[in-house]
């Protein structure tokens, strides 16, 4: 490449540097239709996760949605993240599906294609420590345990504290890291990300109101004992 050249890219800064970057072969329909199909993969296997249990603790359409996040959220860490920690490097010059999919993402974040030091943080945090409990929550849920309102709380707060700082060092920065075009604005960068702050508040609230009445119910109980010494 000629010295002073950079490789055209629809990034933002658009002084930004990324030479090794190649356009997505897949346009951004088809992009979308694998993301679709592998959300309707994910829900298809969660409904056949809960099946055995849809006469149990599955029953609520509340828990059948709990169960279903949990198994989102597994998957999405585990696999799609694990992707960008194992090749955030080379994602620019990567076309692979799930690469393509980062790189049409990355339009309202370009952070992603440059191993922003706080991205990479967050991001192999959430793949290491959130997947696991990710899966934990899942499996606490199908099969009832007490436990499962105790690793939801830690999950739940983890996604709202994380997803705050995630639009937070873009909105202190002056958001120069995103395509300022509504597209990709408001669906990719708010909207996509929101249900990781508005679904976490409502499992934590959740949470919170079982662990606070089984704690109200262990005083009662604790004190009718007294009573009767």
């Amino acid at each position: 490449m000629a010295a002073g050249i950079r490789t055209p890219h629809p990034y933002y800064p658009q002084d930004l540097v990324l030479d090794h970057y190649v356009p997505n072969t897949n346009t951004v329909f088809h992009t979308l239709v694998y993301v679709s199909i592998g959300f309707l993969t994910i829900l298809v296997l969660t409904i056949l996760l809960g099946y055995p249990r849809r006469n149990s603790t599955l029953e609520p359409l509340s828990e059948k949605f709990a169960f279903f996040w949990f198994i989102l959220c597994a998957n999405l860490h585990l696999g799609f993240e694990g992707y960008y920690g194992i090749y955030h490097a080379t994602l620019a010059g990567d076309n692979s599906p799930v690469a393509q999919v980062w790189k049409e993402y990355a339009i309202s974040d370009s952070r992603y294609l440059t191993s922003d030091s706080f991205v990479r943080v967050v991001e192999a945090i959430t793949t290491l420590a959130w997947g696991p409990l990710s899966v934990l929550c899942a499996w606490s849920l199908y099969h009832n345990r007490p436990s499962r309102h105790i690793a939801q709380l830690m999950l739940a707060l983890a996604h709202i504290y994380g997803c705050t700082l995630y639009y937070c060092t873009s909105i202190f920065e002056g958001s120069p890291h995103g395509d300022p075009h509504p597209y990709y604005n408001y669906l990719y960068f708010w909207f996509f990300n929101s249900f990781w702050l508005l679904v976490p508040v409502y499992l934590l609230w959740e949470s919170v109101s079982v662990l606070l009445k089984a704690v109200e119910a262990g005083e009662k109980d604790k004190s009718k004992r007294k009573k009767l010494q």
